[in-house]
């Protein structure tokens, strides 16, 4: 059991170093320790200290994903890059989520979201096999089978639905967690029986580090997709945010609302900053949870299954 588990990650990393090398695309190898971390308040770092030696004692975060140094390489002129890596999310211990996990994320100077959609779908078809694959609007998605426009519902609504279909108390939830909800109870368990689903155009306060744009209706809307199989979240794209003054902006409104619900501030990624000042390339770029793949090419129901040594057996 234990070999065969070893075996079949071996083989879907080689499979994937193979697709990307053929490709052209470069692999690279960025810390998962920096002085700045993900300001996101949905995600909690964890944080160590460096300390002795010739150094003055500093706090270290380990990284939520390795975005922010590959946006930086991206901006010396690096072109397309791709890593394999650790990751780290605090909090975060399910059947479908463990506090270190392995990352797959790639990016393409020059590429818009169609042309990265349809290179995920052919990797996903080289170590998965091949498929159909669905798209839908997050708002034809919430109309389908919550029953609810996620952009003209008012917060009552949603706070009412979120009861009907959870028995959670959400009458203190925001319209964000709201959705939130709705997508983990109503939504991906209806994306199950579809197979594979391109879900696109979020909201715009969904964004994280992506563009916005209009959908047909006027809504501003994320530039991002996710790719869902068998009701699982396996990645996560955007047409990456090129504005240092707009990621400046953003870091700082992440760490308001992180004030607000009584976390702590985080040291934003001032570096990266000054990279997208110098001139990040038009690009899109894309995260993968490897593990959660390794969990559908084994039929597994959990990370514990296929990781070596999940957070339950350390």
């Amino acid at each position: 059991m234990l070999l065969a588990k070893l075996t079949k990650r071996a083989e879907l990393l080689a499979a994937t170093r193979h697709f990307f090398n053929s490709r052209g695309v470069l692999e690279v190898n960025t810390p998962v320790l920096a002085p700045a971390g993900s300001t996101d308040p949905l995600l909690d770092s964890f944080i160590t200290q460096l300390e002795g030696g010739s150094v003055l004692p500093q706090q270290l975060y380990l990284q939520t994903s390795p975005e922010f140094y590959m946006k930086r390489l991206l901006a010396e002129g690096s072109g397309p890059i791709y890593q394999l890596g650790s990751c780290f999310r605090n909090g975060e211990l399910s059947q479908r989520h463990n506090p270190e996990f392995l990352m797959l994320e790639w990016y393409r100077p020059g590429w818009n979201l169609t042309e990265l959609e349809a290179e995920c779908c052919a990797l996903v078809d080289a170590l998965l096999g091949a498929a159909s694959y669905q798209r839908m609007t997050y708002r034809q998605a919430f109309i389908d089978y919550v029953g609810l426009n996620p952009f003209t519902a008012s917060l009552a609504e949603l706070r009412q639905t979120c009861v009907a279909v959870s028995a959670i108390a959400a009458e203190q939830l925001d319209r964000d967690a709201c959705l939130d909800l709705l997508v983990s109870h109503v939504l991906e368990p209806a994306l199950k029986a579809l197979n594979r689903v391109i879900l696109y155009e979020f909201p715009a306060n969904q964004a994280a580090l992506a563009q916005i744009h209009p959908d047909a209706y006027g809504n501003p809307v994320a530039s991002r997709f996710e790719l869902y199989v068998n009701g699982l979240e396996l990645a996560n794209a955007y047409q990456e945010l090129t504005s240092a003054s707009e990621q400046a902006a953003r870091f700082a409104a992440d760490n308001a609302q992180r004030l607000a619900l009584g976390k702590p501030q985080v040291t934003a990624d001032a570096k990266l900053v000054a990279a997208l000042e110098k001139g990040l390339p038009d690009c899109s770029g894309i995260a993968l949870g490897f593990d959660r793949l390794i969990m559908l090419a084994r039929g597994a129901a959990s990370l514990d299954e296929v990781q070596t040594f999940s957070a339950y057996r350390w």
